[in-house]
């Protein structure tokens, strides 16, 4: 489990998990906390086995079906989501609600406002960062009571610009949207394709929402194989099945 310095407070509880820890075999090994493909009951087990470093209950764990959009889902009290609740972030003051997303590349973002109780967990591929979910996540926990001057995000391990290759297509699409956002690729040894650094973007959204303090982890899921799923890295490895890592964050 990685944790940041930025999240460590007495009211929270909060988690970069790993693949390692887990009970899932194969491609899965060992901590996949997505239910797609794998054996349900080694789903549950992975996530009861995260929560409890936590020292939070898995009942208590609220994940979205993820869509790769910029919808924000508000939680107003401990009651359970409809099946297949549909979005990419979570906002909630309630206390021990674990807000989770599971990821494979794309970029987990765990926020806090510890000073008015607020806490968010948002799920920003390249969509939802192309929409600015960041910014969507900040306006609804505002909405809860958060003061954008007191909230601290941390953005945790995802693909990393080496890593990352994309088409002319999704270069066109961010600069269509902001045309300094060509600041975030760089040109790759392909020809007419680019380096497209999605947690520095998204670093950049959060800051440019009022966020004073937020970094990102650093790690490189693409890269680490042993540390980490990722999606990217299984399609260049001939494609298939990859497990998902989890983040999530509660009040005490």
């Amino acid at each position: 489990m990685i944790q940041s310095d930025e999240l460590k407070h007495p009211n929270l509880r909060h988690g970069f998990f790993t693949r390692r820890g887990g009970v899932s075999s194969g491609v899965f090994s060992s901590l996949n906390c997505g239910y797609k493909n794998d054996d349900p009951a080694h789903i549950a087990e992975n996530r009861r086995r995260a929560l409890d470093q936590l020292g939070l209950e898995a009942y208590n764990l609220r994940v979205l079906s993820q869509i790769h959009s910029a919808k924000v889902v508000t939680l107003t009290d401990a009651a359970p989501l409809a099946a297949e609740t549909q979005g990419d972030a979570l906002v909630t003051t309630t206390p021990g609600l674990a807000l989770g997303v599971v990821t494979a590349d794309c970029t987990p973002v765990l926020l806090a406002d510890p000073v008015n109780g607020v806490i968010g967990a948002i799920h920003s591929g390249w969509k939802g960062t192309a929409e600015n979910i960041s910014e969507a996540t900040v306006a609804a926990m505002e909405a809860l009571g958060a003061k954008r001057q007191h909230i601290m995000a941390t953005v945790g391990p995802c693909i990393a610009q080496t890593s990352y290759e994309v088409g002319p297509e999704l270069h066109e699409i961010f600069v269509s949207k902001r045309a300094d956002y060509a600041r975030f690729f760089i040109p790759s040894p392909k020809a007419e394709h680019y380096l497209f650094d999605l947690p520095g973007c998204v670093v950049s959204q959060l800051s440019a929402a009022g966020v004073q303090q937020v970094r990102w982890t650093g790690h490189d899921t693409c890269a680490l194989e042993d540390e980490f799923f990722s999606n990217r890295r299984t399609f260049h490895q001939g494609g298939g099945k990859f497990g998902l890592q989890l983040s999530t964050i509660a009040l005490a």
